[in-house]
């Protein structure tokens, strides 16, 4: 049941095929913190920044740029597989910056498809009021939001028609709903763990989700990525609450409805919206083969994986090879 990487790689072809001879693919990033580059410098009140050492350490300089690693992220690496270079944080752009023709990162860390999610409370008794303090991130619907200021931009810069042209050329990657869990389903002090099961949840993950990217698809986005969700309960924020300090099952199983659950809606979508091309990476597979064969990777053990820049690139690699080498095949409809 999947709209498979099979899907995601042809159309990676057509966009590197079709732009060898003209202009490059032009790319907007929306998620969390795996694809942000630093949009959350610049909010002045957000303590969901990586803007210290050592992330960055690295990365081209040395220095931390936001990005929520030690290295690259997904998203850099796929850039440099089109041949272009990663595109900017939207909150460093000017107004009416050229740049924008060139790709924007709206990604924000701790950013969620729900507007709560991400939200944290401090709540303290101090001369008999309430104070809370809030975590300060650009939820999905903002990042929408903003896209449709730029795309007012690139109206200003080429006219409406060029401008629509434009937009419905672009591919769009999108990798948002681990916070939607970890920082907001999963935590017992947070109210959406103690007010939905997880049907309910779900649901709500996936009302929320159809009616966003239907919103993006209204804006001028036809080719879309959805990167699943990776095996959440294998985290060490998830595993420390195993006795045994292993993956937790029932996280895991969440997460494969959730992107069962994403498949089906963009197969839903495919066929409601004129045009569309939405598809769907499944990154599960790879992650938890990571996790449970570290030593393939040239690690001892997952812990390890991410802690040198040169690991990233070798599971991208390893994706990215199992995708392009069927990439002629037929993506078949999720069954139900």
């Amino acid at each position: 049941m999947a709209i498979a990487g099979l899907a995601f790689a042809a159309l990676f072809l057509a966009a590197t095929s079709s732009t060898a001879s003209a202009a490059p693919p032009v790319t907007f990033v929306f998620g969390d913190s795996l694809t942000e580059v630093g949009n959350n410098n610049y909010l002045q009140y957000s303590l969901a920044k990586s803007n210290y050492p050592w992330y960055g350490v690295d990365y081209v300089g040395g220095q931390p740029t936001g990005r929520f690693t030690n290295g690259r992220t997904i998203g850099d690496i796929i850039s440099e597989k089109l041949g272009i270079s990663s595109p900017p944080p939207y909150l460093s752009l000017a107004q009416n910056d050229d740049a924008v023709l060139k790709g924007v990162n709206y990604a924000s860390g701790g950013a969620g498809i729900l507007n709560d999610t991400g939200l944290y409370f401090v709540i303290t008794h101090f001369l008999e009021e309430l104070c809370r303090v809030q975590i300060q991130r650009l939820s999905f619907d903002d990042q929408i939001k903003n896209f449709a200021k730029t795309k007012e931009t690139i109206q200003s810069k080429l006219g409406e028609v060029a401008a629509n042209k434009f937009c419905n050329e672009a591919t769009y990657f999108i990798g948002i709903g681990s916070n939607d869990y970890v920082n907001n389903f999963l935590q017992p002090f947070l109210p959406d763990g103690q007010q939905y099961t997880h049907e309910e949840f779900i649901e709500l993950l996936i009302s929320t989700l159809d009616q966003q990217l239907s919103r993006l698809y209204q804006l001028g986005a036809q080719k879309m990525v959805f990167h699943g969700l990776g095996p959440l309960g294998c985290i060490p924020s998830q595993r420390v609450k195993s006795k045994t300090g292993q993956c937790l099952k029932r996280v895991n199983q969440w997460v494969l409805e959730f992107n069962s659950r994403v498949q089906k809606l963009l197969y839903s979508l495919n066929r409601r919206l004129p045009n569309a091309k939405l598809i769907f990476a499944d990154t599960y597979p790879a992650v938890l083969d990571l996790i449970d064969n570290p030593n393939a990777y040239g690690e001892p053990n997952a812990l390890c994986i991410f802690s040198h820049e040169t690991d990233g690139p070798m599971l991208a690699d390893k994706l990215f090879s199992s995708l392009f080498s069927a990439a002629h095949s037929p993506a078949p409809a999720p069954s139900h």
